[in-house]
């Protein structure tokens, strides 16, 4: 069980939530937290790559 919760509770959330959503809404919802997701990794991928394009610099500048 997680933090207590049965399946019987975790279904009634899941209805009560549908409820007041909808369920365009949550699709909606889910689909801007997907892609909310996917820029905040590439946006690491992103800085990983600054550092490395720096880390060479560096080295470059060194020799």
């Amino acid at each position: 069980m997680m933090l207590g919760l049965g399946p019987t509770e975790l279904i009634i959330i899941l209805v009560i939530i549908i409820i007041v959503f909808g369920v365009g809404r949550i699709s909606k919802i889910g689909g801007e937290l997907g892609s909310g997701i996917k820029a905040f990794k590439e946006g690491l991928e992103g800085d990983e790559e600054e550092e490395a394009d720096e880390d060479a610099d560096v080295e470059s500048e060194e020799k």
